[in-house]
């Protein structure tokens, strides 16, 4: 079983939305044996007391116009003891693999990735500066495809 855990700044927005899309191209293609997905933030921007905050509604409401549901998913945090539980620890953007890198240390086994890294590059904005959760959500989606076609 392969274990991806996709990361982003707070995780509210652009990994949870990841984690979805993925979790639901592999549910289409039949194979939910052969993976397991998560996704966490490297801040606690989102946690309060203890408990994040459920997936932000713009990011929600892209999913669910894909039929996606991201049930009552809640923020969490990045740990140390992630890299040693997860096959793929996979960022969003050029900020979150520093975050990652300063959080974890040495990638020894070269499991850190950035998403789009799968498909040509680049940053998947985030769209709680930017707004734009539609196009997030496209970019997000042609990573989680190339990430997928890559198994």
């Amino acid at each position: 079983m392969t274990k991806i855990l996709f990361i982003c700044h707070g995780n509210i927005c652009r990994s949870p939305m990841a984690e979805f899309i993925f979790k639901d191209m592999v549910k289409r293609a039949g194979r939910e044996n052969e993976f397991y997905i998560e996704s966490a933030a490297t801040s606690d921007d989102e946690i309060f007391r203890g408990i994040g905050n459920p997936v932000y509604p713009p990011a929600r409401e892209q999913l669910l116009l894909h039929g996606i549901d991201p049930g009552e998913k809640r923020a969490r945090r990045l740990t140390r003891e992630d890299y040693n539980n997860f096959d793929l620890l996979i960022g969003m953007d050029k900020m979150n693999m520093r975050n990652i890198a300063l959080m974890l240390g040495e990638d020894k086994e070269n499991k850190i990735k950035k998403l789009l890294d799968y498909c040509g590059g680049g940053d998947v904005d985030d769209p709680w500066y930017t707004g734009r959760f539609k196009e997030a959500y496209e970019c997000i989606y042609k990573g989680c495809k190339a990430l997928f076609k890559s198994f």
